[in-house]
């Protein structure tokens, strides 16, 4: 079976496994920046969540065989007649992750691809993402899929 047929948008009833996940995140971004992130806690509450899901600019498709193994978070932005930016739809992935007992089946691969995909199928000119600097697995996948830099964040930390 194609990897593409277990994603779908996500539902209310898939929110207690996407705070799972989202816990999975948190926890390598407070392992890499602890100046930043705060130990257990995640990005959305359920009711955030549930908010999310009722908005068509900001979709969510997970990854589902039996259980939730990955989700996309996503946000759909446009820039239209702006004095210095050209006209142009892009898909920016707000979070992507797959479970860390589920990593190497190409789940995240394929979350990709159907983002990828939907994005193109609604005009967008561009997939746009950001991935903090020290998170190597992240960056060589997003390469891998074909990704690359767009600009630089930098900081001076006082």
């Amino acid at each position: 079976m194609n990897n593409e047929t277990h994603i779908r948008p996500a539902s209310i009833a898939d929110i207690p496994r996407i705070m799972d996940l989202l816990h999975q995140v948190n926890t390598v971004h407070h392992r890499l920046r602890p100046d930043l992130f705060k130990p257990a806690t995640t990005k959305y509450s359920e009711q955030e969540l549930g908010t999310l899901l009722g908005d068509d600019s900001k979709p969510i498709f997970v990854y589902a065989d039996g259980e939730v193994l990955g989700y996309a978070f996503c946000q759909i932005s446009e820039v239209k007649n702006d004095r210095l930016l050209q006209d142009r739809k892009t898909l920016y992935i707000d979070d992507l992750c797959v479970d860390e007992s589920a990593r190497g089946k190409h789940i995240g691969k394929s979350l990709f691809e159907f983002v990828r995909d939907y994005a193109k199928s609604i005009g967008c000119h561009a997939i746009t993402l950001n991935v903090w600097a020290g998170n190597d697995s992240a960056i060589s996948f997003y390469q891998h899929v074909g990704m690359h830099p767009q600009k630089f964040g930098m900081e001076y930390v006082l």
